[in-house]
C-alpha cells in the first residue's frame, strides 16, 4: 500500500492532477474492510503534501458523472509514457482511475524532484493513523524492556507459501493444502511450481528453522530478544519449535499486547501489518526471511533513518550450506559461521541502490532492479563524506 500509494502522489504531479484518497483492495486473500483512514492519518497526508499536489477526499459532485477512465499504467513507467500518453487522456476524459498501483513508475532515470517527492511522501507524509502509532509505540517500549532486539519478518504464513509453493520441511497433508488454496485463488497465475527447484535458485522464504541456524551463525546469543512480525505462522508452533529452542525469547504483538489492547486491530489483517511495521522500523537489527513488499518498505525507511543494522539474507547460497547440513557434510560451528559472516558482509549498511541485472531485457530488466523503495539512495538521500572522520553522513 504504501509504495503504491506514493508512486500514485509521483504520478499525479507528474501529470497535473488532483489525487483522490485511495480506496484499498478489500477483495484480496485477506479481506480486509479497512479504508484509508483506518490505516493512515488522512489529515496530515493531505496538509504535508499540499505544496506538491493537491489531495481531495472524494471525486467532486460534478464529476460523478463526467467522462472518465480506467486505466492500468504500465509497470515501471517513466517520465515520456506520462507527460506523453497518460496526460494526452485529459484531452477526452475529466478523470483517470488507475486500476493497479503495484511498480506503475520507474526505479531510477527520473528527475530528482520527482524522486525527492516520494520520499517526502512516504517518509514523511504517510504516517499512520493516530490510534495505530499509539499502539506501536506501546509495542516498540515493551520490546526495548528485554533490551536491544531483532525484528524478524518470518514470511511463513499461509498464504506466502500457497502462493510461493514452497513447502520444504511441510508435511504431505500440508504441501495438499498449499497446492489447493493456490489452484483455487484465481488471480495467481503460476499454478504448477517445483518446490525443490524453488528453493535450490534461491526463491522461497527461510523456514524458521533455518532462520534459527542464520541467526546462531551470525553470532547472535540465545537470550537475544527476538519480535516476530508476521501474521499466523503456518503449522503454528510444531514448526516454531527449532526457532523456540534456540531463541526463547520470542515475542510478538499477540505476546506483549493483550486480547482488550489488540481488538481494535484483530479484526483487521493490514492494521495488524501496520503494528509490525513499526516495531520493525524501530528495532536494533531487522532481519527477513524473504524480500517482500514490507522488507523491502521496512528496508528502505531504515536506510532513510539510518537506523540499526539491516540484514537480507542470501537465500540460494545459504540452502546450499543448510542442505550440507541436513546431509551431514557439515556441521554447525565456527566454519558454518565464517561462511555465513562472509556471505553478508555487502549485504549489510548504505550503498547505492542496484541496477538491473546485467543481461536482461525487457520487463526482467525492471524486474531486476532493487526497488527504489527498498533503497532510496540515490533519490532522496544525498551523500556527504567527511574529511576528518571515514563516515558518511545522510539527509533529505
Amino acid at each position: 500500500m504504501r509504495t503504491g500509494i506514493c508512486d500514485m502522489v509521483a504520478i499525479a504531479r507528474i501529470i497535473n492532477a488532483t489525487l483522490v484518497i485511495p480506496e484499498l483492495d478489500k477483495k484480496s486473500f485477506w479481506h480486509d474492510t479497512s479504508n484509508f483512514s483506518d490505516i493512515f492519518d488522512e489529515e496530515s497526508f493531505i496538509s504535508s503534501l499540499a505544496n506538491d499536489i493537491k489531495i481531495i477526499k472524494k471525486l467532486p459532485k460534478k464529476l460523478v458523472n463526467a467522462t472518465k477512465i480506467v486505466m492500468q499504467f504500465r509497470s515501471w513507467s517513466g517520465m515520456d509514457y506520462y507527460e506523453n500518453e497518460i496526460a494526452a487522456l485529459w484531452d477526452n476524459f475529466k478523470v483517470i482511475r488507475a486500476s493497479k498501483s503495484d511498480s506503475r513508475l520507474a526505479n531510477n532515470n527520473l528527475p530528482p524532484e520527482i524522486q525527492k517527492l516520494r520520499c517526502r511522501a512516504c517518509y514523511d507524509a504517510l504516517r499512520f493513523s493516530p490510534h495505530i502509532e499509539k499502539m506501536g509505540k506501546i509495542l516498540v517500549e515493551r520490546m526495548r524492556s528485554f533490551g536491544p532486539y531483532i525484528a524478524l519478518h518470518l514470511r511463513y504464513e499461509k498464504d506466502m507459501l500457497a502462493f510461493s509453493g514452497c513447502t520444504h520441511e511441510l508435511s504431505a497433508v500440508e504441501a495438499k493444502e498449499l497446492w489447493i488454496i493456490r489452484q483455487n485463488t484465481t488471480y495467481w497465475k503460476r499454478k504448477y511450481i517445483n518446490p525443490i527447484e524453488e528453493r535450490s535458485k534461491g526463491f522461497c522464504p527461510l523456514t524458521p528453522k533455518e532462520v534459527g541456524i542464520f541467526l546462531t551463525a551470525l553470532g547472535y546469543p540465545s537470550n537475544t530478544p527476538i519480535y516476530i512480525a508476521a501474521g499466523e505462522i503456518y503449522g503454528g508452533e510444531s514448526h516454531m519449535t527449532d526457532l523456540q529452542s534456540r531463541y526463547p525469547l520470542l515475542m510478538s504483538k499477540e505476546k506483549l499486547a493483550s486480547i482488550e489492547e489488540l481488538e481494535p486491530f484483530s479484526s483487521h489483517s493490514s492494521q495488524m501489518a501496520a503494528l509490525d511495521y513499526i516495531v520493525s522500523v524501530e528495532s536494533d537489527v531487522f532481519v527477513h526471511s524473504y524480500p517482500g513488499n514490507m522488507a523491502k518498505a521496512v528496508e528502505g525507511h531504515r536506510r532513510f533513518l539510518g537506523s540499526g543494522r539491516t540484514i537480507s539474507p542470501d537465500r540460494k547460497a545459504l540452502v546450499r550450506l543448510f542442505d550440507k547440513l541436513a546431509n551431514g557434510s557439515m556441521t554447525e560451528g565456527k566454519t558454518l559461521s565464517n561462511k555465513i559472516i562472509d556471505l553478508h558482509k555487502k549485504r549489510l549498511g548504505f550503498r547505492k541502490r542496484k541496477g538491473p541485472v546485467s543481461g536482461t531485457k525487457g520487463l526482467d530488466r525492471f524486474r531486476s532492479e532493487e526497488t527504489f523503495y527498498a533503497n532510496p539512495l540515490p533519490g532522496c538521500l544525498c551523500r556527504t563524506e567527511s574529511l576528518s572522520m571515514n563516515t558518511s553522513h545522510f539527509s533529505v
